[in-house]
C-alpha cells in the first residue's frame, strides 16, 4: 500500500487514477460498447449485455453484504501520510493522524469484483475481445490503492469475488441459453 500509495506517485498518475476509479466512465464505456454492438451485430446484443450488467449487479449487492459484516477500515481513514482524493480536490493525512474511524467498508473492493466480474464475463460473451477487459479490472484496482480506497489485500479478494460471481453468471447463463435458443444472439 505504502509503495503504491506514497512513493510510485506523478502528475500524470494523479489526473489518471481518479478516472480509472469512476463508476461514471465506465458506465460511459459500457454504453458506447453496447451501440457499436447493436450497429455492428443486431439488437440481440443488448440481451448479452444484460447478463453483463446482472452479473455486475450481484457483484455488487453481495460485496455490499460480506462488507456490512466485516467493517474493515479504509487506509485513508487509518494510516497517516495517505493521499486521497476528497471533493475532486487531492489531500494527504498528517504524520501526526490518528485513526479516526472504527467501522469501515474497505473490504473486499466492490470497484475490484464488479470489474472483474465484467470482464470475465465480457470475455466469455464476446470472445473476440481476448483477454483487454482484464485490463480495465487492473486499472480499477491499481487505482483503489493509488486513491487510498483500498488495501492491495481488498483488491485482491475484490477480484477473487468478482470471478467466483462471474462463473456463477456464467454457468446460468450458459444453461439458460441452452434451455432457450431464442436468448442466444447467434
Amino acid at each position: 500500500f505504502l509503495l503504491i500509495n506514497q512513493h510510485w506517485r506523478s502528475g500524470l498518475l494523479d489526473w489518471l487514477m481518479p478516472l480509472f476509479s469512476s463508476m461514471g466512465v465506465l458506465m460511459a464505456i459500457l454504453a458506447v460498447a453496447v451501440a457499436a454492438a447493436v450497429i455492428k451485430d443486431g439488437k440481440k446484443q443488448l440481451i448479452l449485455f444484460l447478463v453483463l450488467l446482472a452479473g455486475m449487479g450481484l457483484s455488487d449487492f453481495t460485496t455490499k453484504l460480506a462488507k456490512d459484516e466485516i467493517h474493515r477500515v479504509r487506509p485513508l481513514n487509518q494510516i497517516a501520510g495517505t493521499h486521497y482524493v476528497e471533493n475532486g480536490q487531492w489531500r494527504t493525512r498528517p504524520t501526526d493522524y490518528v485513526r479516526s474511524k472504527e467501522r469501515g467498508t474497505s473490504y473486499p473492493s466492490a470497484h475490484g469484483a464488479n470489474t472483474m466480474c465484467m470482464a470475465l464475463l465480457a470475455m466469455l460473451l464476446w470472445p473476440r475481445l481476448k483477454a483487454w477487459p482484464l485490463l480495465v479490472s487492473f486499472l480499477s484496482g491499481y487505482s483503489r490503492v493509488y486513491l487510498g480506497k483500498h488495501f492491495p489485500t481488498d483488491v485482491l479478494a475484490g477480484w477473487l469475488w468478482g470471478v467466483v460471481v462471474a462463473g456463477a453468471v456464467w454457468l446460468l447463463w450458459r444453461e439458460l441459453s441452452r434451455r432457450y435458443p431464442s436468448l442466444r444472439p447467434d
